[in-house]
């Protein structure tokens, strides 16, 4: 479990960082893709959306996570990786004793059922654009991946319950100051997955893309 909080470290600059920023360690077995904010939005593929047959339970989660023997799901697991510093943990996994910013809205949060883990392409998003041919497993380990630190974020509920199913065309986080990091997130999800875009969404990227010139993404292709 310290492990996890160390990992948190490298979470908060994984997908995205200033340009004169090295690059973060990548997958020895898949060396991360390196692309301009920008080039990265020309690399996402668009195409129309379906909904049809969506069911939240398509995608299983939270599984037992990164470390099925330490007692935490996979969102305790990304609770832990992103404390501020090492928490308590007690029986069933219950976390106290440590603070987290949600980086969507600047808040603070020092109590954990306060903030919920974010799947940054939501998954009725994932369904529409692309997710909807894979395999059972492909979806549950899309739901719980914890092996890119942009897959899956801990944010205030409230935030999170404002964005739903939205993509960057119809909703941005609160905080201006999130824009860049949460569009370069979004877009490293998208490529490591392979996932589509719609055109009000691929527009939407490609104005924010603009403005924040000095983004650079970080992704690497999901087995």
């Amino acid at each position: 479990m310290i492990n996890n909080v160390l990992r948190g470290v490298a979470a908060l600059v994984f997908a995205l960082v200033p340009l004169t920023a090295s690059s973060p360690a990548a997958s020895a077995a898949s060396p991360a893709e390196v692309l301009e904010l920008a080039d990265a939005v020309r690399q996402v593929a668009v195409a129309d959306e379906a909904r049809a047959g969506y069911i939240r339970d398509e995608f299983k989660h939270w599984n037992t996570g990164l470390d099925p023997a330490d007692g935490c799901n996979t969102r305790a697991e990304v609770l832990l990786a992103e404390a501020a510093s090492s928490p308590t943990v007690t029986a069933g996994c219950k976390l106290a004793g440590v603070a987290w910013l949600s980086y969507y809205d600047g808040q603070e949060v020092t109590d954990p059922a306060k903030l919920d883990i974010d799947h940054m392409v939501p998954l009725a998003e994932a369904w529409d654009s692309g997710a909807s041919t894979w395999t059972a497993a492909r979806r549950e380990a899309y739901a719980n991946d914890q092996d890119a630190a942009a897959s899956l974020v801990a944010v205030t509920a409230r935030t999170n319950r404002q964005k739903a199913d939205q993509d960057p065309a119809t909703w941005m986080p609160p905080s201006p100051d999130a824009h860049c990091r949460y569009v370069g997130e979004w877009v490293a999800t998208k490529l490591r997955w392979g996932l589509t875009a719609d055109q009000p969404e691929a527009d939407a990227l490609a104005v924010y893309a603009e403005a924040c010139e000095s983004t650079v993404v970080h992704y690497t292709p999901a087995p």
